[in-house]
């Protein structure tokens, strides 16, 4: 038996060693040796393991360039070859909006947020029921994203889940009459349907010189991990490389399943997955406008779930790595949280993905507007969401000042032990400061606490006291609740400014023709 004394609840406990914080600033994860590692490893994945080319037609384009087909439809491409194709890829472009003043130009010296998609249910902000998304939903959305200053391009938060093969026709065509900002219009869809995404493209900019100056439509393409991609995605993303409309492929390794359990593994299988498709469009079409997004997530090891949030610098080094391939980025801060509701994690994910959006100078990062690991639209949030964003924004802005600022005439004629309250300087710049309208005490809530506050009635014994302290101020559910409040206005009271007729009317007729084809492909 042990002589040493038994552990007791009044023994005292030990003081943890103290854990400091090492002073980044803007100093990125990786020199640029590390990033150069990554990079270098990439292309050994790629020469030496390949990728699975499933497309006839890519591996084709892919062989005559002198990469190797092997079994399995295995492709591995030379070192020499993928750095000759992604040195003609272009550094800058311009996602086009319908109005020029809301152009989007991806040249590094600027960061844009975008809306995450594409989930497959809603909070219905009428009943607060949790449900499949529609169409209605996508256009309810870019019209309240349209009024939301954050957001400068809108990838459809939600799926259009009542059409089938041409929803992503239907969520493109939603998106793209209304709202007037940037619309990423493009996914995988049965081939024989992506023309009808060019058509719109060509529909908004009349002709194609003008998509590829300015096109209204941009298009992801999913890869497959590990190191594969998907046939249809290949094909669409020929058809839309070939149109002039930008392309992303977005790699989701996820550490212990689809990908290595350590961060830079993760990070170079992604890589090359994203890098082999870029290349087949340079090689198809050079000078096709590419960019490249590598989204690391971790498999539970407690439960096998999926995790988004994990404590790593991982985006940041994914922009790293795409402006190493000289093309722009779509990685950096995310905001959307893996909690399934609107609660601490999501404000805890919500604040640091925008201090990382503001750091990380990823040309489009900071996608929000979604809970629950990407699968849930809840309205609030968006409004939550853009405030952190702003928040962020504000705070990591450079600080200019002049004699004014300083306001030393001020301080001496108050002297020491007065106070400002009646100076004229105070009311003059006591409002120049941007407060989110959850700060207002003695606010009066509207149709959306009123909702709230019925749907979480039977949860909430002390549902009175918290109304009152949420109406001045005092509780955090005070900042859902005005969140929400600004949701139903922006939704009720935001009408972008509206297509032309004969412009609506082509569109339409788009959308009908797709149908009608996607009938004869089932």
């Amino acid at each position: 038996m042990s002589d040493s004394p038994s552990r007791t609840s009044e023994s005292p406990s030990r003081t943890p060693d103290l854990v400091s914080l090492t002073p980044r600033a803007c100093d990125p994860p990786l020199d640029p040796h590390g990033v150069e590692r990554l990079r270098a490893a990439t292309l050994t994945l790629l020469e030496e393991v390949g990728v699975h080319i499933p497309s006839a037609r890519a591996r084709e384009i892919l062989s005559d360039h002198g990469a190797e087909v092997g079994d399995g439809d295995v492709v591995r491409l030379p070192a020499d070859l993928v750095t000759q194709a992604m040195a003609t890829a272009p550094r800058a472009f311009v996602l086009g909006a319908r109005e020029e003043r809301l152009d989007l130009v991806l040249d590094g010296t600027r960061s844009y947020v975008c809306t995450e998609g594409v989930g497959v249910h809603v909070v219905d902000p009428r009943t607060r029921e949790l449900r499949s998304s529609t169409t209605d939903d996508v256009a309810r959305l870019a019209r309240v994203c349209d009024a939301l200053p954050p957001l400068a391009f809108f990838w459809p938060p939600v799926s259009a889940q009542d059409h089938g093969l041409t929803a992503p026709l239907y969520e493109c065509h939603a998106g793209l009459t209304s709202t007037l900002k940037h619309v990423r219009g493009g996914t995988t869809v049965r081939p024989a349907l992506a023309p009808y995404i060019v058509e719109m493209a060509r529909t908004l900019r009349d002709g194609d010189e003008a998509v590829r100056a300015r096109s209204p439509i941009c298009a992801n393409i999913c890869t497959i991990s590990p190191l594969g991609h998907d046939d249809q995605g290949l094909e669409c993303a020929l058809t839309y490389a070939e149109a002039g409309i930008p392309v992303s492929f977005m790699a989701m390794t996820t550490m212990g399943t689809t990908a290595p359990a350590t961060v830079a593994g993760a990070l170079v299988q992604g890589d090359a997955e994203v890098v082999s498709g870029m290349v087949l469009l340079q090689l198809a079409v050079p000078g096709a406008p590419v960019f490249h997004s590598v989204l690391v997530s971790l498999m539970d090891p407690s439960t096998g779930g999926y995790l988004s949030e994990i404590a790593t610098p991982a985006d940041w080094i994914a922009t790293q790595l795409a402006h190493a391939w000289g093309v722009p980025s779509l990685t950096g801060g995310g905001v959307s949280s893996d909690e399934a509701g609107v609660g601490w994690t999501a404000g805890r994910r919500a604040g640091a993905g925008g201090v990382l959006s503001a750091l990380c100078g990823s040309e489009l990062c900071g996608y929000i507007g979604l809970a629950g690991g990407s699968m849930v639209q809840i309205p609030e949030q968006l409004v939550l969401d853009c405030e952190a964003l702003l928040d962020a924004r504000e705070a990591m802005l450079p600080f200019a000042f002049d004699e004014a600022d300083l306001a030393l005439d001020v301080v001496r004629a108050v002297g020491p032990r007065g106070y400002f309250l009646k100076e004229r300087h105070t009311r003059e710049h006591l409002r120049d400061f941007r407060l989110p309208p959850w700060l207002a005490h003695g606010r009066t809530y509207g149709e959306g606490a009123a909702r709230l506050e019925e749907a979480s009635r039977s949860a909430a014994a002390a549902l009175d006291d918290l109304a009152t302290a949420a109406s001045q101020g005092l509780h955090p559910e005070a900042a859902r609740r005005a969140a929400f409040d600004e949701y139903l206005r922006l939704e009720r009271e935001h009408r972008p400014e509206p297509l032309a007729p004969d412009v609506r009317a082509e569109l339409d007729r788009i959308v009908a023709a797709a149908d009608r084809h996607a009938q004869r492909l089932v």
